[in-house]
């Protein structure tokens, strides 16, 4: 069994039974992602997400992000918590997270869940992080999240919602951002898992967020054809899937790892 590096992130751990690993997006963290579906994993498994640098409890740090470091923390809380396999649910970056973990851990990756996923960003995907980036590094962080919003929540969601409503939410998400926003949306425009996919052998579901303004489905369906046997789901969300669909979301993930653990 492969060990990573001592762990040095702050991490969450909730529920017991087979282990469960959780990579969060850029600008998120585990609470702010998984949070609304925390209780649904953890009455299955033992649910082990760790916070990138920045986010949560993990001091910022002055190193540029790379995938090698956030996949190996994330297998250091499994080392910790005394977990030697585990599957592992990947959001956003945290698919990217998810996907590398699994080729540089393989024996000790059951399977991937990767949600709202790309292996590489496009032209269009790269302008709307680099705005976001910028917007950010400037302090502008009400504009950026009314930016975010705009691209984030599907239309039907923003659009049942008054212009009022949507500046008091900006406002609110605006002073929650995490300080180390910059680095990992850095790392959103830098990353790319496009060489690891015919690599990845576990069984995985790929859940595609098919009203997402900011990671288009056809980007999330590029990388399911890259997985040799990837299955799909669709969820009719923006890009985020805890926010507008958590039970959907949930079912989806929960149904997928307990339809393998009961082919092991």
């Amino acid at each position: 069994m492969t060990k990573a590096a001592p762990a040095a992130y702050a991490r969450t751990v909730h529920g017991s039974g087979p282990g469960l690993l959780l990579a969060h997006g850029a600008g998120g963290g585990t609470a702010a992602n998984y949070g609304s579906i925390m209780d649904g994993l953890a009455g299955r498994h033992t649910v082990v997400g760790v916070d990138y640098p920045g986010s949560g409890e993990t001091p910022v740090t002055q190193t540029p992000l790379d995938l090698d470091m956030l996949a190996d923390q994330l297998v250091a809380a499994a080392d910790a918590e005394g977990l030697d396999t585990f599957a592992v649910c990947g959001y956003s970056l945290g698919g990217l997270v998810a996907i590398r973990a699994a080729v540089r851990h393989p024996e000790r990756v059951t399977s991937l869940v990767l949600s709202a996923t790309f292996a590489h960003v496009d032209t269009r995907t790269e302008l709307a992080a680099a705005i976001w980036q910028q917007l950010y590094e400037s302090g502008r962080h009400v504009l950026l999240a009314q930016y975010l919003t705009q691209l984030a929540l599907s239309a039907p969601v923003l659009n049942s919602l008054t212009p009022a409503q949507v500046r008091a939410a900006a406002e609110q998400t605006a002073s929650a951002l995490p300080p180390g926003t910059g680095a990992q949306v850095d790392l959103v425009r830098r990353a790319d898992v496009r060489e690891d996919l015919a690599a990845i052998t576990v069984p995985t579901l790929v859940i595609v967020t098919a009203a997402d303004s900011l990671i288009p489905a056809a980007l999330q369906y590029q990388l399911a054809e890259a997985i040799p046997g990837a299955e799909t789901a669709e969820l009719a969300t923006g890009h985020l899937p805890f926010a507008e669909q958590p039970k959907e979301w949930l079912g989806l993930i929960t149904g997928f790892l307990g339809r393998q653990q009961d082919r092991r």
